[in-house]
């Protein structure tokens, strides 16, 4: 096999390898997804879904509920108490058991009966005052303001997982078309080392390293692609989309880079923290149900006051039912239980004490957060900065190797050094870019506004 023939077939595979391989899998994709129309996903859209419909989100959300509905079971307590009995039956009696005395009777006792007994009765107690179950109402419905903060953290954590699975899916989309670069470059390369082979002013070592070259950039592209499509599978999971539903990724690293020309104020940041992050309220709420519950279990030892009534029909058959009644009012006064009550107290008030020192310490987290995070983004955007540069050299140092190699005045050993310098600045500026977005997300959920990106 001739130069010219090994030089046709290697620029064939390198031309199929770099045009045609996205082609190719853009028709396999179309024919999986074929009945599913892609959908435009941006940066934001995926924190905002993922708020709504993760698996995170929802699962908070049910346990809000759940609270809620325990709201309504502590209400029950100040609610009356309504209840219709009917009894049809027949009991005997020994006479002894009554304590007295009958006449006629045997002194030890005997058995009479069965005596039939019909009652149909309707009973009802209100309570009219309860201030431990009203405290206990309190307490249950700021415990359910706090699941639904808690909700509101889950579904922003959510925001943040499928926010860091976006940026993924971008690092490996800009990896892919690093690695695609990379691929035609090489083959570029080669297709220099066979001409120059063919003129006699080339050696065979350097069409072996060119061939060395293209086969290191073709496996590297094909790493890329894959963790591309496993990079999307990940965000669809995480935004809770199908996945047979295939996405579209309307952003990209490089025009996501400098969104915001200006860094946040710190102190405004810490203070829009303070104020929005819904971890804070649900510690805050947690915080004043402990607090309202101890009021509450100290409150059980006031008297509680009701009313209770009944009414129905009895007898000792259907045909002679008579109408009888009670009601009355009814003061219950808790006198001692066994220290039962005061050991709740203790219990409760230690929960109190933990739940301040946990929020003290939250508040003290946020605002470390956002000054961590603020950090982060100020040397972020240096390290773009400096990659970017170094790309700039190393694309000025393959070019002046390519010409000396051109020239005939060195091997290309140089070119492949230069090219793997590239190929290493390019995955710099891929990382420094991410890195400067992790940032940007990292700072929102530190002030409570991942949902909020763009």
């Amino acid at each position: 096999m001739n130069f010219r023939t090994t030089r046709t077939i290697v620029r064939a595979a390198a031309t199929i390898l770099v045009a045609a391989a996205p082609a190719v899998a853009a028709r396999a994709q179309d024919t999986t997804t074929a009945a599913a129309a892609p959908r435009p996903l941006s940066l934001g859209d995926a924190a905002r879904l993922a708020a709504r419909q993760g698996a995170i989100a929802e699962a908070a959300r049910y346990r809000a509920d759940e609270a809620t509905a325990r709201v309504r079971q502590a209400r029950s307590a100040l609610l009356p108490n309504l209840e219709a009995v009917a009894n049809d039956g027949k009991r005997t009696f020994n006479t002894a058991s009554f304590g007295l005395p009958l006449p006629g009777f045997d002194p030890n006792g005997e058995v009479i009966g069965p005596v039939r007994t019909i009652d149909f009765r309707g009973r009802a107690a209100v309570p009219l005052v309860d201030v431990g179950a009203l405290g206990r109402v309190k307490a249950a419905r700021t415990t359910a303001r706090s699941a639904n903060a808690d909700a509101a953290n889950s579904a922003e954590l959510a925001a943040q997982n499928a926010s860091a699975a976006y940026l993924r899916a971008l690092r490996t989309e800009e990896i892919v078309r690093a690695r695609t670069a990379d691929s035609s470059l090489a083959a570029d390369l080669l297709g220099i080392a066979q001409d120059q082979l063919k003129a006699g002013v080339g050696v065979g070592l350097d069409v072996t390293r060119a061939e060395a070259q293209v086969a290191a950039t073709h496996a590297q592209l094909i790493a890329a692609r894959n963790d591309r499509d496993r990079a999307r599978l990940d965000l669809q999971r995480a935004v809770g989309l199908p996945l047979e539903s295939p996405v579209v990724l309307t952003d990209s690293l490089g025009g996501l880079a400098f969104a915001a020309p200006q860094l946040p104020d710190e102190a405004a940041a810490i203070a829009k923290a303070l104020r929005t992050r819904p971890d804070l309220r649900a510690a805050e709420e947690q915080l004043q149900a402990a607090r309202q519950q101890v009021s509450a279990t100290r409150a059980e030892r006031l008297p509680s006051v009701g009313v209770f009534a009944d009414d129905g029909l009895t007898g000792a058959s259907y045909n002679h039912l008579l109408g009888t009644y009670t009601y009355g009012l009814q003061v219950s006064l808790p006198v001692f239980e066994g220290f039962r009550r005061e050991g709740r107290i203790e219990e409760q008030s230690a929960v109190v004490r933990e739940l301040d020192v946990r929020s003290r310490d939250l508040r003290q987290q946020a605002a470390i957060e956002v000054r961590g995070a603020l950090l982060d983004l100020a040397s972020t955007r240096e390290q773009v900065e400096a990659t970017r540069e170094r790309l700039r050299l190393a694309e000025q140092e393959l070019a002046q190797a390519r010409d000396r190699f051109r020239a005939g005045v060195a091997g290309n050993a140089d070119i492949i050094s230069a090219s793997l310098a590239l190929n290493s600045s390019r995955n710099l500026v891929i990382d420094a870019l991410t890195a400067y977005q992790n940032a940007r997300v990292s700072f929102a959920r530190a002030t409570g506004s991942v949902t909020e990106l763009p």
